[in-house]
């Protein structure tokens, strides 16, 4: 039998992703949705998670699409009604959130899948097969795309908890962590606020590996026209780059995969959580996270002309 499963959350993720993900899905069963101000056709509609809860008491999970602050609260009160819990990426408002309800789903032996949507692109794997055994000299990342086209009108994002750049920024640490065979660390960091705002608009990182390679990383929310979301990185016997956000491969400059748009990241990302949900095991890697919250506490700050959303 599909899970039953219920959506929090109904913005532009939910309608561009999570929900075309659903319907075409055989593992779930979307049976109920919950937001202030918008409905699904077809399934039980509620104002809130709580009314959610109390009025489709037959989930099995709950899929969190709010905006980060509001996830801790939410997951929390989803794993204490005893249902596996899907988190959009950013997980939480803070790192020690997300430490929190990965041991609250251990306690109740529930499933929390905070995901990286991005991890699941088409050529991701391929590149982290391609990196290994073979010797790191040097990396950058470029992610520049347009804040007025991805998140119309939204303030939540400029506000505390809102990640600003590095809401799409996160996406390629979390494709760079998953890929490299050594673990990475923020060394430097520029951020750039608008003065009329809380979170950064652009961002520069250099990143160190275990073993002393720098990765440089480029984040801007002012991108017009053609989007860039590229990784770049350099061997000694050849050089790999992802594009379109993972789901381009080139390997010496020869393209040997491509998958264009974002369709396929969500299917996998769902049959990922229905296996984890049938074992009731958690998968939760916040590397991604403490990368953003280190390029915050150690970043130098510059202030820069207002943005208005």
């Amino acid at each position: 039998m599909p899970l039953r499963l219920g959506l929090l959350g109904i913005g532009k993720i939910a309608r561009d992703q999570h929900i075309p993900a659903l319907m075409k899905s055989r593992q779930f069963e979307l049976v109920a949705c919950a937001s202030r101000n918008a409905r699904v056709d077809g399934v039980a509609n509620f104002a809130d998670l709580e009314a959610m809860l109390a009025g489709a008491p037959q989930l099995d999970c709950v899929s969190i699409c709010t905006p980060p602050q509001a996830h801790f609260a939410a997951a929390l009160a989803a794993l204490r009604a005893g249902k596996h819990v899907m988190l959009e990426k950013p997980p939480t408002a803070s790192t020690r959130q997300i430490a929190l309800l990965a041991d609250e789903a251990t306690r109740r032996r529930r499933t929390l899948f905070q995901t990286w949507h991005s991890r699941f692109a088409a050529s991701v794997d391929a590149a982290r097969e391609w990196l290994r055994g073979r010797t790191l000299t040097g990396g950058r990342i470029i992610w520049k795309e347009d804040v007025h086209h991805w998140h119309p009108g939204q303030q939540w994002i400029w506000d505390p908890g809102g990640f600003g750049v590095f809401d799409p920024g996160i996406n390629a640490l979390s494709v760079l962590t998953e890929v490299l065979v050594n673990e990475v660390c923020v060394e430097a960091a520029v951020l750039q606020f608008p003065e009329n705002q809380q979170a950064p608009i652009a961002a520069s990182l250099r990143m160190c590996t275990e073993d002393g390679v720098t990765v440089n990383a480029e984040f801007d929310f002012r991108q017009k026209g053609e989007q860039s979301w590229d990784i770049e990185l350099f061997t000694t016997t050849g050089r790999l780059k992802l594009s379109q956000g993972g789901a381009a491969l080139e390997l010496d400059g020869q393209v040997v995969s491509v998958d264009h748009g974002l369709a396929g990241e969500y299917p996998r990302l769902y049959a990922r959580f229905a296996a984890l949900c049938t074992d009731a095991k958690a998968e939760v890697d916040w590397r991604p996270f403490q990368l953003v919250a280190d390029a915050f506490l150690i970043g130098e700050r510059r202030i820069v002309a207002p943005h208005h959303v």
